[in-house]
């Protein structure tokens, strides 16, 4: 009994290896990862040496699957391109199994002394997250060590022996226990680096083959199950290169006789047989697909077509919950999510001078139902980023996450007050049959077209992070508020002058201008993140000490 809990000690060791490696190699190298794959879909050759890179430093197909499968959901890469992309991943992951099925255990030691050395000095930072990368490589070959050293102690029991003599080989029950396996250990890699030792001394060549398919079949199986709640378009990519793999283990079926035949005289190992059959499957999968991802994608898009719902405008299309466990990646989303509110907010700004214009209330009407989409935007980002592992981000994350937050709030609360604008408009203007005086509608127009500019000055300072831009957006409140001021002021003169629309208009007229003050005012809150992370802020205008005042309370 010792020694079989050894051995499931042994591969629960190896599966968390598998996991701190992919974890620390995605909070490293998270975002340049991403720009690779964006920036390399020229065609469905460079596509695939992406793949094959990206998933080399990662070890999981499965992560690489999840970042392309956000792409084409976000629609920036074409379906085709992407299983190109993942042809290339599992060509990747084979090569690591055959790199980790040498005897590396000297580098163990190494590896893990390392690591924790620089993961406990310098946690939080990239140098403690390539601690972390290699506590886990070191922690991946010790437990290859102790699954050969655990399965020669178990072969060596009669009971043991007994049992595996009884054994027969049924290789459709081996693919689907290699899936199953994959699937529960969320790595195929780690499932063909334990197969691979048992076939030393517990299973055959052809079991260890066998199994070898269902962990690929079983890596494309869990692509599809982690994306089951996505979208659509982000549900394709799994779908496809699950397609690719069942085609390829209908196609190894035949040809593993002949592939062992021709292998067996060259290299005695069963388990380097075993790494090197897998390296062999995903290379034949990539030469026979590489010319098929076009007919691939339009059958993905027959079993899969995209849906006719609601507007973009009103869903969230950037909350890829699949990119939860990629934190860097699931920032990204979240942001580009904030800009997709920000854009419903700036369609509701657009339209308020259009109504003041047009007199339309119907158009007043449509644009007081977009608060109810940029409410809902807001909730749903806001729990998007509940749901992220505040203690898996980097220091740099982790300020994005918040400026999500900020960014959000304010983009709300202008939805709010948009819509208690135009609500004002059509109760004090369009009913009432009213209209601004020419100087005052002039005022109006230039105080909108200002924050038009300023809002998307906004956008733009919170998707760039310019420190340049946010001071910018601070002077244009000052700019602002002035106008403001000045305009506040003319009206009154015109009062003064007994000019009947502006008396007619008068509330109203005070009331939208100091409302637009108020919208530029949470516009340029945007900026303070920026400058404060800068460490450009400046500092509080009011005096530190102020006087008491010896005024009498008579």
């Amino acid at each position: 009994m010792k020694h079989l809990l050894d051995l499931l000690a042994a591969i629960a060791l190896l599966v968390w290896g598998t996991h701190l490696v992919r974890k620390g190699m995605l909070r490293v190298f998270g975002s340049n990862l991403r720009q690779i794959l964006a920036s390399s879909m020229g065609n469905r050759f460079t596509a695939a040496l992406s793949g094959l890179g990206v998933t080399a430093l990662v070890q999981s197909s499965t992560a690489t699957a999840l970042i392309t499968a956000s792409f084409v959901g976000q629609g920036l890469i074409a379906l085709p391109s992407a299983l190109a992309v993942m042809l290339g991943a599992d060509v990747g992951t084979a090569m690591m199994a055959v790199l980790f099925s040498f005897d590396l255990s000297w580098l163990s030691p190494l590896f893990i002394f390392l690591g924790v050395t620089l993961f406990i000095s310098r946690q939080g930072s990239s140098v403690g997250d390539i601690g972390r990368v290699l506590i886990g490589l070191g922690l991946l070959l010790l437990a290859l060590r102790l699954i050969s050293a655990s399965t020669a102690v178990l072969t060596q029991n009669p009971a043991v022996q007994l049992m595996l003599a009884s054994l027969t080989s049924d290789l459709l029950l081996e693919i689907l226990l290699g899936a199953a396996l994959a699937v529960l250990a969320y790595s195929s890699l780690a499932v063909v680096l334990l197969v691979s030792s048992l076939a030393l001394q517990v299973v055959g060549l052809d079991v260890a083959l066998g199994l070898v398919l269902g962990a690929n079949l079983g890596s494309g199986l869990l692509a599809v199950i982690t994306t089951a709640k996505a979208g659509v378009t982000t549900r394709q990519v799994p779908l496809g290169n699950l397609l690719f793999k069942v085609l390829g283990v209908l196609i190894a079926i035949w040809l593993i006789p002949f592939w062992v035949h021709f292998m067996e005289p060259l290299v005695q190992d069963p388990a380097t047989l075993t790494v090197l059959f897998h390296l062999s499957f995903n290379l034949m999968v990539g030469v026979l697909f590489i010319g098929l991802t076009q007919p691939v994608a339009r059958m993905v898009n027959r079993l899969l077509p995209l849906q006719d719902g609601n507007s973009a405008l009103d869903r969230p299309n950037h909350l890829d919950l699949s990119a939860i466990a990629t934190p860097s990646l699931a920032i990204s989303c979240a942001a580009r999510e904030a800009m997709h509110q920000a854009d419903v907010v700036e369609t509701m700004l657009r339209g308020v001078v259009t109504v003041i214009r047009t007199n339309d209330l119907k158009l007043s009407q449509d644009l007081r139902k977009l608060d109810d989409t940029v409410d809902s935007l807001y909730s749903a980002i806001k729990y998007y980023l509940t749901k992220i592992s505040r203690e898996q981000l980097s220091e740099a994350e982790g300020q994005r996450w918040t400026d999500i937050i900020s960014f959000t709030i304010n983009m709300e609360q202008i939805g709010d007050t948009v819509e208690r604008v135009l609500l004002d408009i059509e109760d004090k203007k369009i009913r009432k049959g009213r209209e601004f005086s020419e100087a005052g509608m002039a005022e109006i127009n230039e105080l909108h077209a200002h924050l038009v500019d300023n809002m998307r000055l906004g956008m733009s300072v919170f998707l760039n992070g310019n420190v340049r831009d946010a001071q910018r957006l601070l002077e244009e409140k000052v700019r602002f508020r002035d106008m403001e001021r000045e305009y506040a002021a003319t009206h009154l003169d015109r009062l003064t002058g007994m000019t009947p629309q502006s008396i007619d208009t008068s509330a109203l007229h005070l009331d939208l201008i100091n409302d637009l003050k108020r919208i530029n005012s949470q516009i340029c809150s945007i900026a303070y993140p920026i400058l404060d992370g800068a460490g450009v802020l400046a500092p509080s205008r009011l005096r530190e000490h102020v006087p008491p005042t010896h005024a009498s309370r008579l």
